[in-house]
This record gives structure tokens, sequence and C-alpha cells, in this order.
């Protein structure tokens, strides 16, 4: 069971994070769903709230990853809506543009366009999976320190949501890359620096899961994409990333580690 839990999940309305949202309140965690506006509709309904239990335990905040107020005020109503601090944080907001750093286009005419890729894309892909993350984590932190130590000492855990392609990135998927790099380089001194304070830092590196967005996509190609992966040979369900994040915050001794999960995927470019 999980009831010791006081979770805020960021983009938890639906993919990895809506799974991992409906997965700690099926054992009894207290979950934050921290999203954009307009995004809570689906996860509602796959949660059943007309369940009591349900509806105690899940409350949502609308959320801005890159706003500290809106973060604030999302662990805020942590403490005021189940009388606790939050003590784990699970970041899983994220956006993945596919774009070239430069490609060309060539007309029937034999004309040569080059297209660059925005600086402004690649800045709030950034923003949202690399600084959003790296917000959430460092205010969740503050509210957890406040906690009273458990038998090992701990306080809380902070789960951030990298991607294989911090390793394999592929073609057109330079700031997507970079920005799923950026938490899993973080996520070594971020535990060091929380470690005097019991708070455990842990990454998940996703392969190709059924988020909505595969999801979306011709089954032909979702079945194309499965042959990537060696074993299983198919695309992940979020439940698997909702059990991980399930071990992480069941074993202590799991810390300022990226565990990938991808069936042992290694991208193509």
């Amino acid at each position: 069971m999980l009831n010791h839990i006081v979770a805020i999940i960021s983009g938890g309305s639906s993919g990895l994070g809506g799974a991992t949202a409906s997965y700690l309140i099926k054992y009894g965690a207290r979950v934050i769903v921290a999203d954009l506006p307009g995004t809570f509709e689906a996860l509602s309904t796959k949660t059943s709230l007309h369940n009591n239990a349900t509806r105690c335990n899940l409350r949502f905040a609308k959320t801005d990853v890159t706003s500290e107020d809106d973060v604030s005020l999302a662990l805020d109503m942590a403490e005021k809506e189940f009388g606790e601090q939050v003590n784990v944080a699970i970041n899983c907001a994220g956006i993945a543009p596919a774009r070239k750093t430069l490609s060309q286009k060539v007309d029937d005419d034999g004309t040569i366009t080059h297209r660059l890729h925005s600086l402004e894309e690649y800045t709030k892909t950034i923003n949202v999976n690399t600084v959003g993350t790296f917000n959430l984590s460092r205010l969740a932190s503050e509210r957890m320190a406040i906690r009273e130590r458990d038998s090992d000492g701990l306080r809380g855990c902070i789960i951030n949501t990298a991607s294989v392609a911090a390793y394999d990135g592929q073609i057109g998927q330079v700031a997507y890359a970079a920005s799923k790099g950026g938490v899993v380089g973080m996520t070594l001194p971020m535990a060091r620096d929380l470690a005097p304070f019991g708070i455990r830092v842990m990454t998940i590196a996703p392969g190709l899961f059924m988020t909505p967005l595969l999801a979306g996509l011709p089954t032909k190609v979702q079945n194309d994409l499965a042959q990537h992966i060696p074993c299983p040979n198919r695309l992940g369900k979020p439940i698997e990333y909702a059990k991980l994040v399930g071990s992480i915050l069941q074993n202590p001794y799991l810390n300022a580690e990226t565990i990938r999960l991808d069936g042992g995927l290694r991208m193509p470019p």
C-alpha cells in the first residue's frame, strides 16, 4: 500500500503521468495532478471519480510547470486538501517537437529552400522539459525538507522523466534530445544536493510507449515502431511506467540513477 504517499504529478492528466496518477491512487496515495487547463477530463473518466475513495484522494491544479507561482499554488493545494506537505514529486510534463537543425526542400524547378530549426521552438522545449522539471523539483524539495524523517532518515522522493532520446536522439529530435539529456544530467547532482535533507532523486528514461501521441498513429506505423524493440517486441504500456514508479517509491535504496525502461531498444537514426 502507498497510503503514506502525498504526490504531485506534472502532466498527470494523460499518458505516463495519467497512468501513474491512477496507479498511485489505486494503492492509497493522495495525488495532486498539476497540468494545463482543459486536460483533466480524460483522467477523471479513467479514475472513475464517482468512486468515493478516488474522489477523496485526487485533486487537480491548473499548472504551467515553468511558472513558479503555478507550481507553488499546486504544492499549497496538497497541504490544504490533504493536511500534509508532498513527499513525492513526479515530473511527467513535456513536449516533443520534431524538427531538424537544418532541412531543405527541392522544388520541381530545382530551387532549393532551406529551413532552420526555430530558436523559439528549441527554447520552448528546453523550458518545458528541462526548466519545468527543475522548477517542480526544487519547489517540491523545499516542502519535503520540513517533513519528519522516516526510519531510513528519508523525507521524500523526486522522480523525473527523461527519454531514451537522451542517449539515442533521432533525426529531428535535437531539441527534445537536448532537453531530456538535461534531465538525465541533473539527476546525480540534484540527488547529491538533496541527500542531506533525506530526499532521493531518480529518473526514468522511457522508450516507445503507447501514449496518446503514438495511439493516434495508424496501426501499421505502430507495428513498424514496435519492430525496433528487442524484447518484448511491442510498444510499452503506460502502466509499466507507473509500476516502475511504484517500485522506486517502495525501494529506499534506489537513488541518483536513471533507469531505461525500453525493452532493450536502441533507437536508429
